[in-house]
């Protein structure tokens, strides 16, 4: 049974996830999209199908070398040159995207895109320095894709930018409130010829430009087609309706309804007349965001209310005893610098933090501590809320507000109750042999980009902080996962981060790699001992290396019984680590769905299933136990290694005993999981040969070197 497909991969080019972030100025990501087209496409899906998806830009060898398919409901290419896609995906690349398709995915292509998954692009002809002639491999529309369907395109420009007139055909397209008439950014996109001829072949019109057209657009002027490819569709535009041109600021601040900012195209007084098209458009937002969810819900996407992109909140650090909030910021004053208005700020190689003194900060100013609209070009603290842009959230300064006499009040936090955290840490250190650290500082945040990134691409502030450090958010706006994946983090998931710095004269008796284990076995552990032994019976399993499964009720309806194939994910652990000196300080990243109804199921869906009436989870107690359970772990782990006892805990709860399973990188050969290696953590798999009989031979993989897609018994290798 396959896994629940939540990722949508939106198509950067070159750039890698973070890459692209820090490159605003190029229009060119090196393989054929804009920096302007990934953003718009970002930040349109994000808000259309957030909660139900994790919308994430991904690049030409993660298509080609990662093993994405299995968790990847939709893949778009948006805007730019459709000769760089050829030449980074041709062959290998467009036969897995081809595949994918036609096994049930979707394909979306803007305008570029929109070129690229036809059979044959004709751009130009005759314009010897822009003609763009050629076959294409994807072929999803079985004809061709011509343009530039209306004069002046000029790359890198807006002269030839308009706002377009598209008529849609709402016998095919009926889904909510659909227009019969909106208006589209549109900049050298294409028409598809003849698209009406091909309706026995699974295409429909859903949108034709209703103005003349300046090539030959055969029967009809098609301008978004849908094309049914195997088990899945494909959806391909010329124009661009999933720009979006008009911001729409809330009234006050909440984790349903917070402030966002959508427009990052500018009037251009050198351009005539592109700011009567940004006026236009803008005018015409709802009805193009009513156009894209209906075309996104023909594709079989699950389309929620729109969820605008929040900005930013403050964070706010505290101590389980405030003093000690004080010697740390004590410990972090060599990195702190003041500018021309004395104000503190720590400059990292990531983030620019604004320290808020306990002196500075008064009650009267809790208002300005939510959220705010935030400018790529700004400090927050210099907003006046009218700022209508896609924000590069790498270049917004993060405000740190200190605690250094009390835990902060909940009202500050109206989200995360400092005094529940802090109280259950307490209760559960109390039953621990020896001195407890994990999660003694904390750093909390409503919305903030992501706690693994806050802490592990910060390294000067990384290097100071004490052992046990975790910082934690109810919103992450860009959440990390392994690869190229990324964990979808809405409201009620548990997300936290947290600093082990792991000694390197230990590294042969305890290596570092079994970090990620024990964090896993921590989650399991704290889930079932959060309240004695009333939750001891909860569904949760292990992944190998770095996930956690729980019982799917769906699944289990459908099939029956309790087999592993009932079992779906619902948290991942990320680590990364950096030397220093004597040591390897590594960060774990953690998000576990606990009161989230979506993407798949969450801790408090499960709990009906316990033979005994219980309480939901909470975040600040499930927290608070799964850090005295990790930190327990890790300092007997520090003492024995991974001994017989350590792997009698992880192997209670692990998926894998005995499953047989396909190594892809030994071609093809059938083996059984026999476990992992007690010194590195090596998935251990035993030869089979004829009637599934052990041959003597085993295999011993690395979990950075492979990927196990568990429901397919296949271990694929990455490379």
């Amino acid at each position: 049974m396959a896994t629940k497909r939540m990722n949508v991969l939106v198509y950067s080019g070159a750039l890698t996830q973070e890459a692209w972030r820090t490159n605003q100025n190029l229009m060119l990501s090196g393989n054929g999209s804009t920096v302007e087209s990934v953003r718009h496409c970002l930040y349109t899906l994000r808000r259309l199908l957030s909660p139900n998806y994790a919308v994430i830009p991904v690049t030409g060898d993660m298509i080609i070398k990662e093993p994405w398919t299995a968790t990847c409901a939709a893949l778009v290419f948006p805007g730019g040159a459709d000769q760089g896609y050829c030449n980074t995906l041709n062959g290998e690349g467009n036969r897995r995207i081809r595949q994918f398709v036609e096994h049930g995915g979707k394909y979306i292509g803007f305008c570029a895109g929109g070129y690229y998954g036809s059979s044959r692009c004709e751009f130009e002809v005759g314009d010897k320095l822009m003609e763009v002639i050629g076959d294409r491999e994807l072929r999803f529309f079985p004809g061709v894709a011509r343009g530039c369907a209306f004069p002046g395109f000029v790359y890198h420009s807006e002269k030839g930018a308009r706002a377009a007139d598209l008529k849609v055909d709402k016998t095919v397209i009926s889904a909510g409130t659909v227009p019969n008439v909106f208006k589209s950014y549109y900049n050298g996109g294409c028409v598809f010829v003849d698209a009406p001829k091909f309706k026995n072949q699974g295409v429909e019109v859903l949108a034709s430009y209703t103005e003349p057209i300046a090539v030959d657009s055969g029967e009809g002027s098609a301008a978004v087609v849908y094309c049914k490819v195997g088990q899945g569709a494909a959806l391909l535009t010329g124009p661009h309706p999933e720009f979006v041109f008009l911001g729409k600021p809330a009234d006050d601040w909440s984790l349903t309804k917070p402030r966002f900012a959508s427009a990052n195209l500018e009037p251009k007084p050198e351009v005539p007349g592109f700011s009567e098209v940004i006026k236009t458009l803008a005018a015409d937002e709802k009805h193009r965001m009513d156009f894209v969810k209906a075309c996104l819900t023909k594709l079989g996407l699950t389309v929620s209310d729109e969820q605008n992109v929040p900005s930013l909140s403050y964070m706010h650090l505290s101590s389980s005893r405030p003093s000690d909030t004080r010697q740390l910021l004590s410990s972090l004053q060599h990195l702190i610098e003041k500018d021309e208005q004395q104000e503190n700020f720590l400059r990292d190689e990531n983030d620019t933090f604004h320290i808020i003194k306990p002196s500075s900060w008064k009650m009267e100013d809790l208002a300005a501590a939510l959220p705010l609209q935030a400018d790529s070009k700004k400090s927050a603290d210099q907003l006046d809320g009218s700022s209508d842009r896609i924000v590069d959230y790498n270049t917004v300064t993060k405000h740190i507000v200190i605690h250094d006499d009390t835990q902060p009040e909940s009202k500050s936090t109206p989200y995360f109750n400092h005094r529940a955290f802090y109280a259950n840490l307490e209760h559960y250190q109390s039953q621990l042999p020896g001195s407890s650290t994990f999660g003694a500082h904390l750093l909390y945040g409503e919305v903030v980009t992501s706690t693994n990134t806050l802490l592990e691409k910060n390294t000067k502030l990384l290097r100071n902080l004490p052992q046990g450090f975790t910082a934690t958010a109810t919103v992450q706006v860009a959440g990390r996962g392994r690869g190229s994946n990324v964990w979808v983090s809405p409201a009620g998931s548990l997300m936290f981060s947290t600093v082990i710095r792991h000694p390197m004269a230990q590294m042969q008796t305890a290596p570092v790699v079994f970090v990620q284990y024990l964090a896993a076995m921590a989650i399991v552990q704290g889930i079932k001992s959060y309240d004695g032994v009333r939750y001891k019976d909860m569904p949760i399993k292990l992944k190998w290396p770095n996930d956690i499964f729980a019982l799917d009720l769906e699944k289990a309806k459908e099939n029956g019984g309790d087999r592993n194939e009932n079992y779906t994910k619902i948290g991942g652990i990320l680590v990364n680590s950096h030397y220093n000196t004597k040591e390897y300080i590594a960060v774990c990243g953690i998000g576990l769905n606990t009161a989230n109804a979506a993407p798949t199921i969450s801790l408090n869906q499960l709990v009906q299933l316990l033979p005994r009436k219980v309480e939901p989870f909470t975040l600040e107690k499930l927290l608070a136990r799964i850090l005295t359970v990790f930190d327990d772990l890790y300092a007997r782990f520090l003492v024995t290694g991974f001994d017989e006892t350590m792997e009698k805990i992880y192997y209670e709860h692990w998926l894998h005993m005995d499953q047989i399973v396909t190594l892809e990188a030994e071609g093809g050969q059938r083996a059984r999981i026999k476990g992992i290696t007690r010194d590195y953590g090596l998935l251990i798999a035993e030869e089979l040969g004829w009637e599934d009989r052990e041959t003597g031979r085993r295999w011993t993989l690395q979990s950075d070197a492979n990927s196990f897609d568990f429901f397919k018994g296949l271990v694929k290798r990455k490379l």
